[in-house]
């Protein structure tokens, strides 16, 4: 197997590859927080992308594919191994199908095809990351997921590229096919939309924005909700007696429900503050760390467990951190 040295040599002579080596993750993720990577590579050619992991495989490094950084918490000492990243970012539309890269942000597949008066994604907006991102957690709002205009994926399972319709992705809340096959690699998705008026649209999509910026500003370094909803028909009767009716919504309670009652608002760890308006929103105020911000993560688990005898399902990944 390849040494560091031999591996961040191999990936340079990748065409269209940007390779570094001790790159601080800090950089690509929302939190900004995060060590340096040992080796850190990112394109938006398909091509290269594989020739690539085909390095990293035959490197002695570890090696995890990033996409847009949201939802992660990268450790304080960074990523021993190698960070790929597919950053391509086109959208196209044929029809009421559209077609889009994984590296494309969420937000812009939306302006596209609201603009283009093509329904079914606007609800969606506002909602920070990459398409890939969304595809491989189901990313939904309002009602609605991605999940419901997914036609085909296109992707890498480790041996051949290949694509899944719908029912092959195997979505569920937050969940996906991919989730569950963490080494497969998203590169596009086709989705089936309808047609409606684009200013109808824009305007839906504009509202929503509004509302979600009023809680998560687009300047504020956090991942948006921390902790996943909960399902009110899993929940033990005596705990579901607990919830107001007024709460719930499409059969299922806001983790901030349980969080606020524990107290969260505006606890704080550091420079890792809980937001005094909203229970499942965390944020790095300026100079977080990782392990302020795990440490604040564990409190609120903590609190709600010994509450309610609930075990919060973190949304966000961790990387870097010991193996368990």
């Amino acid at each position: 197997m390849a040494t560091a040295a031999e591996t961040l040599a191999q990936l340079a002579e990748i065409p269209n590859l940007t390779v570094s080596a001790g790159a601080p993750l800090s950089r690509y993720t929302r939190f900004a927080i995060g060590g340096p990577a040992d080796i850190y590579a990112e394109t938006a050619d398909v091509e290269s992308f594989l020739r690539a992991l085909a390095v990293a495989r035959r490197s002695e490094l570890d090696m995890m594919v990033m996409g847009g950084g949201t939802n992660l918490i990268v450790s304080d000492d960074g990523y021993r191994g190698i960070i790929l990243r597919f950053i391509a970012r086109s959208i196209s539309a044929a029809g009421e199908c559209v077609t889009a890269d994984a590296g494309a942000e969420l937000q812009e597949l939306v302006d596209f095809t609201a603009a283009g008066g093509l329904k079914g994604l606007e609800t969606l907006a506002g909602i920070p990351g990459s398409v890939g991102a969304a595809v491989y957690g189901n990313a939904g709002a309002y009602g609605h997921s991605i999940s419901e205009r997914v036609r085909v994926v296109r992707f890498f399972d480790g041996e051949s590229v290949r694509e899944l319709d719908n029912a092959g992705c195997e979505f569920r809340y937050r969940e996906s096919i991919f989730k569950r096959n963490k080494h497969w690699i998203i590169f596009s998705a086709t989705l089936a939309m309808e047609r409606a008026d684009a200013g109808t649209l824009q305007k839906t999509a504009a509202d929503i924005v509004k509302v979600r910026n009023e809680k998560f500003p687009v300047t504020m370094k956090c991942a948006g909700s921390i902790f996943k909803n909960l399902l009110l028909a899993e929940l033990a009767p005596d705990v579901a007696a607990e919830v107001p009716s007024s709460v719930v919504r499409e059969g299922k309670v806001p983790a901030a429900f349980f969080l606020e009652q524990v107290g969260a608002k505006g606890l704080q760890c550091g420079d890792i503050h809980v937001a005094a308006y909203h229970a499942n929103l965390i944020y790095n105020a300026g100079a977080g760390t990782a392990a302020s911000l795990c440490g604040l993560i564990h409190e609120l688990k903590k609190r709600v467990h010994e509450r309610y005898g609930l075990e919060l399902e973190e949304e966000v990944q961790y990387v870097g951190f010991p193996r368990v």
